[in-house]
């Protein structure tokens, strides 16, 4: 049987790679049809300058906390990892809770459920 430790490592490494990749399309491919239809966002929009710099510094973001989380998760020792997780991991919800009522609600679901589950998950493990 699977531990519930995996589970809470496999969410957790979700929610970093996920950021990772957001920053990726964030930073340097938010002039793309990926882009448009992952963020909902108008080509036109798009190709702004203004959008451009905002996205690659939103990308920045994202791109802290993948590699908090993996830092976290591959570097700390164990008594500090716990609390780093659910700073990092809480962000992630928090951000999606915001962007899914001021931006779009999709970000509710594709960032903010695997983080609520992680979140969860790293809660269960560390209380049983």
């Amino acid at each position: 049987m699977i531990s519930l430790q995996i589970i809470s490592d496999v969410l957790a490494l979700i929610v970093a790679i996920e950021a990772l990749f957001i920053m990726i399309l964030e930073m340097f491919f938010s002039r793309t049809k990926m882009a448009q239809k992952a963020f909902d966002l108008s080509m036109e929009y798009l190709f702004t300058p203004e959008t451009k710099i905002s996205m690659a510094n939103q990308g920045l973001y994202n791109g802290f906390i993948g590699v908090g989380i993996i830092l976290t998760m591959f570097v700390l020792p164990q008594s500090i990892a716990t609390f780093n997780l659910y700073l990092f991991i809480g962000f992630v919800v928090v951000a999606a809770i915001f962007g899914g009522f001021t931006a779009n609600k999709k970000i509710i679901i594709t960032q903010g459920l695997p983080a609520a589950l992680a979140l969860i998950s790293l809660f269960i493990t560390n209380n049983i």
